[in-house]
C-alpha cells in the first residue's frame, strides 16, 4: 500500500504530486486496469510477449 506522510509545511498539492508518483512507479494502476475485466490465457500470453519483446528492446 502506497502511503505519503505530509509534513507541516508541505502544501497538499505537492503531497498529492508525491502520491501519484508513487502510485505509478508502484503499477497499481495498471494492474487494477489489467484485472477490471477477465482476461483469457491467450490473451495473457500475448501481454506477455508483448512485455517481453518491449524489455528485450530496452538492453
Amino acid at each position: 500500500m502506497t502511503q505519503v506522510v505530509v509534513g507541516e509545511n508541505e502544501g497538499l498539492e505537492s503531497a498529492l504530486r508525491r502520491f501519484k508518483r508513487q502510485v505509478s512507479k508502484a503499477g497499481i494502476f495498471a494492474d487494477m486496469k489489467r484485472l477490471r475485466h477477465f482476461e483469457t490465457p491467450i490473451e495473457k500470453k500475448k501481454r506477455k510477449a508483448v512485455a517481453r519483446r518491449r524489455k528485450r528492446r530496452m538492453n
